[in-house]
């Protein structure tokens, strides 16, 4: 038989010992399954309420040799729209997954950055969303629309730093129930696109996000919002 008519066999016949081997692996012991484990079921409470969230000390943004940071920062319910709102019941709740609201842009405001001479703003547009999920511990998630936070320094250096440049981003942080409940998001890396000259992170592709947030019920304040299962 020639080399030629023998390397087709013995290649199948080595992939057919590695898909038996693999097959043993996953299924034969039972330990290795792939499927991810079912979400908890999550109910945010009160149900239809309002709320803001207020950045509790200072909100810190990270790229490259560049650090921001904002002393004030909040994302509050407008006079009209549902965003920033818990969604009515029976929304409010969800038996395997999380719960999730719009929110209007959290602004930044009181910023500085860690470069002599160099000044910052921040400009936030678009609707961001917030989704709760129960479990140990509960979680928040952040959802940045495409292009929905940009930082513009100015001075010595002259830098855009534009947040889910591409496509909407998100960040997960931890959720605590309280008064007031917290969002906790810990060094939680957002994707980036740095421009600029001399003295800006150009070669920075996340940034890293550090705040936490105080989550307060604007429609009753002597309540409190609330994740459970």
């Amino acid at each position: 038989m020639s080399t030629r008519s023998r390397r087709p066999r013995l290649a199948l016949a080595i992939g057919a010992g590695l898909a038996v081997t693999a097959t043993l692996t996953l299924t034969g012991t039972g330990v290795a399954d792939a499927r991810p484990a079912p979400a908890d079921s999550t109910t945010v409470t009160p149900a239809g309420h309002a709320f803001t969230a207020k950045v509790n000390g200072k909100a810190t943004f990270k790229a490259g040799s560049v650090t921001l940071t904002c002393a004030v920062s909040a994302s509050q319910p407008s006079a009209s729209g549902t965003n920033n709102q818990i969604p009515q019941a029976p929304d409010n709740a969800n038996p395997a997954g999380p719960v999730a609201s719009d929110i209007n842009p959290p602004t930044y405001s009181s910023c500085t950055t860690n470069l002599p001479g160099v000044t910052a703003t921040v400009t936030t547009t678009g609707t961001w969303g917030v989704s709760m999920q129960n479990g140990s511990p509960a979680s928040a998630t952040l959802t940045v629309p495409t292009a929905g936070f940009v930082l513009q320094t100015s001075g010595l250096a002259s830098c855009t730093v534009t947040s889910a440049p591409t496509g909407p981003s998100s960040v997960t942080g931890t959720w605590t129930n309280g008064s007031p409940s917290k969002i906790t998001f810990v060094n939680a890396a957002v994707p980036v696109k740095v421009t600029g000259g001399f003295g800006c992170p150009t070669g920075a592709v996340t940034s890293a996000f550090n705040a936490v947030y105080d989550v307060t019920d604007v429609t009753d304040p002597a309540s409190q919002i609330t994740v459970s299962g």
